[in-house]
């Protein structure tokens, strides 16, 4: 990489006339002493040292002493010059503090404290982070015939661990497509009365250390957790919990997990690393891992809204780590804080601006604020200011509504149920725009149209589509359930499928 405003090396600065050496004499130019104060107090101590008891420096002392710092002098002016005469040199300019050569230079020494490079990093990561999605390209992923990818997650820099309305946990190297299916925990005490599940997997969450990951069970009200990078079961949550399927998770700690349920109630699990020891144990019989089944250290219902009782189903979660508080949305249109601590205390109710279909929502460190997704609109709730002080977004997509969020510093993705990825900048509080070059000599400048990625079509059971939809009717675009990002690798996972209920199918892409 070149650089335009690379600097020469550091040269010394020349004086207006040449220095001479100077010949044997008991007297220091005068010129010299305010350069070589230092210089002639150490060797003025070295001369003390060597003179004994005399506190006065000899003849040949004073001599050795004027013609070493005259050399001294001369040698820093000269260099390695030769000749009796030097050619006039520029000043040294100091070094820019926000040049890529210094950060690097000082990123590969190991240095640290250096002025001005965190700055320059944070901005090259901001640039980085506003730059990235007009980049990105799709690669369709195939996934045979599961249905309808709910959440994702990222194990490491090729393999994506996933959920599905059929319940069913995978995991997908992006890479070759190849799938590896998980096995699903069971209760202790199976429901017979319950049907095959419908629901499926909504969450998929790994622990702040990426040691455990909290997902659903073969009964979708049971949390069950895994061991990371292994997949090994370690316990399932099947004892005093939830009543009805878990929609969403959130790791309040590395060893803390609160869960979401449709049955209206948030439960609070802690987990025992004296588990780890014997979780990969297998049973001698039946072959099967063995694992422990736990109880929630605490349980905390929704109040009920006076519009709608009824409806008080937990949707989505967002943890602020900063505060220690629990973000929740539920469907009957409010926003719900609690303060996370070895148990759930409610801090407050707010009623949405937006109440129709609030399914997602993400919490942004950099700006404490809370970004409520719903039918047509992003909410943000900022608590410090007790009010919204930013204004909401519209999703602009035919009503299809706002289906997965997420934050990234001060970009927000939003994955729409029309098949297409939006992408919000918090800072200038307008949607990232489409660039285009007026010429081939123009750098590419905003266009004023909004960048829109588009996913593919995906696969879509076509028996289903014969019998629930009038023929020749092909526009059923996916809905982007869930996506996440790997970003030291500059990759996108995105997964959905049709919106519609009746329709079986799924979307995997890859973009990057």
């Amino acid at each position: 990489m070149q650089q335009a405003n690379t600097e020469a090396p550091p040269s010394p600065t020349a004086q207006e006339e040449t220095p001479q050496l100077a010949g044997p004499s008991d007297r220091s130019p005068p010129t010299m002493a305010p350069l070589q104060t230092g210089s002639r107090k150490r060797k003025a101590a070295e001369a003390e040292e060597g003179a004994g008891s005399s506190s006065l420096p000899g003849p040949s002392t004073a001599v050795a002493m004027a013609m070493a710092m005259e050399m001294e002098m001369a040698t820093a002016e000269a260099g390695q010059a030769e000749g009796p005469m030097l050619l006039a040199k520029r000043p040294r300019r100091p070094m820019a503090r926000s040049s890529l050569v210094h950060y690097l230079k000082g990123r590969a020494l190991g240095a640290d404290g250096h002025p001005g490079l965190g700055g320059f990093e944070g901005d090259l990561r901001s640039y980085g982070v506003l730059r990235l999605p007009e980049l990105l390209r799709e690669r369709q992923l195939s996934l045979g015939p599961l249905n309808k990818v709910f959440a994702s997650q990222w194990l490491n820099a090729r393999q994506v661990v996933c959920g599905t309305k059929c319940n069913t946990l995978f995991v997908v190297d992006v890479k070759t497509d190849h799938i590896m299916r998980i096995p699903l925990m069971r209760d202790r005490v199976p429901d017979l009365s319950r049907g095959p599940p419908s629901c499926g997997i909504h969450a998929v969450e790994l622990n702040p250390s990426k040691t455990l990951m909290a997902t659903g069970g073969e009964n979708p009200n049971s949390l069950a957790i895994y061991q990371l990078p292994t997949l090994d079961p370690v316990c399932l949550g099947d004892c005093q919990g939830h009543r009805d399927w878990i929609f969403a998770i959130a790791w309040m700690s590395d060893t803390v997990a609160v869960s979401g349920s449709r049955d209206g109630t948030l439960a609070l699990w802690r987990v025992d690393p004296d588990m780890f020891n014997g979780s990969i144990a297998w049973h001698k019989d039946a072959g099967l891992p063995v694992y422990a089944h736990i109880r929630p250290r605490d349980v905390e219902a929704i109040p009920k809204a006076t519009t709608n009782p009824g409806n008080r189903k937990v949707r989505a979660l967002a943890f602020s780590n900063r505060n220690q508080e629990l973000g929740a949305v539920s469907l009957d249109g409010y926003f719900h804080l609690w303060k996370a601590r070895s148990n759930l205390s409610r801090l407050l109710s707010l009623r949405l601006p937006y109440c129709r279909e609030n399914v997602c929502l993400t919490y942004c460190e950099e700006f404490s604020l809370y970004a409520v997704g719903s039918q047509s609109h992003v909410s943000f709730l900022d608590l410090r200011q007790g009010q919204q002080n930013i204004p909401p977004l519209c999703s602009r997509e035919g009503g299809t509504g706002v289906r997965s969020l997420s934050v990234h510093q001060h970009i927000i993705t939003v994955g729409t149920g029309h098949g297409s990825l939006l992408f919000y900048d918090i800072r200038a509080q307008k949607f990232l725009e489409e660039r285009s070059a007026t010429g081939p000599d123009f750098f590419p400048a905003p266009s004023g149209r909004k960048l829109k990625l588009t996913c593919g079509s995906g696969w879509i059971n076509q028996d289903d589509l014969l019998e629930n939809y009038v023929a020749g009717v092909e526009d059923f675009p996916n809905a982007l359930y869930t996506h996440c990002y790997n970003w030291p690798e500059m990759k996108l996972f995105v997964g959905g499928g049709p919106l519609a209920s009746g329709l079986h199918g799924n979307y995997a892409g890859l973009w990057s």
